[in-house]
């Protein structure tokens, strides 16, 4: 009898917490999500799961490109990122890095990551004079003016060591 009686324990036990676990609500669905602020355009130049994922690697080989390649601009630039991403609220500036309304500080402040891109870039789209047209994308986002190709060398192993 006092097997019976302790198994039955065991039982009403476990029905207990499976009762207590289907009522219980998804963690994480409790996580807040971080704020972005709308894009410009329609759709993304990949997927938005895509770009969570890999923007960095993205913006690294673009970076690639342009240094070593002399190739400006394109569908992963930083300065196409920011046309699209860094707007304005109505009546407001366009925000600067740091700023919740920024595009990307909005994720990166999010996920605890620090980045250094706009130690030398733009953290925002440029903006022309009234009645001007837009500057064309020969900088690709520098703050300063663009390096003409002609004028970079790349080293191979034996000059770098002098």
């Amino acid at each position: 009898m006092r097997g019976v009686m302790a198994k039955t324990g065991r039982v009403l036990a476990l029905l207990a917490l499976v009762a207590l676990g289907a009522m219980a609500r998804p963690v994480a669905a409790e996580v807040p999500k971080p704020k972005l602020p709308p894009a410009k355009g329609e759709k993304c130049v990949e997927p938005t799961e895509v770009m969570r994922r890999k923007h960095m690697d993205y913006l690294l080989h673009q970076r690639d490109d342009t240094l070593r390649r002399g190739i400006r601009g394109g569908k992963y630039s930083l300065r196409e990122c920011l046309e699209c991403h860094v707007t304005a609220q109505a009546g407001q500036p366009l925000p600067t890095y740091g700023s919740p309304d920024h595009f990307c500080s909005a994720c990166h402040q999010y996920a605890a990551v620090q980045i250094d891109c706009f130690s030398c870039h733009r953290d925002r789209p440029e903006q022309p004079a009234a009645g001007q047209a837009r500057a064309p994308a020969s900088g690709d986002g520098l703050t300063g003016p663009a390096i003409p190709v002609r004028t970079l060398k790349v080293l191979g192993p034996a000059e770098e060591k002098r």
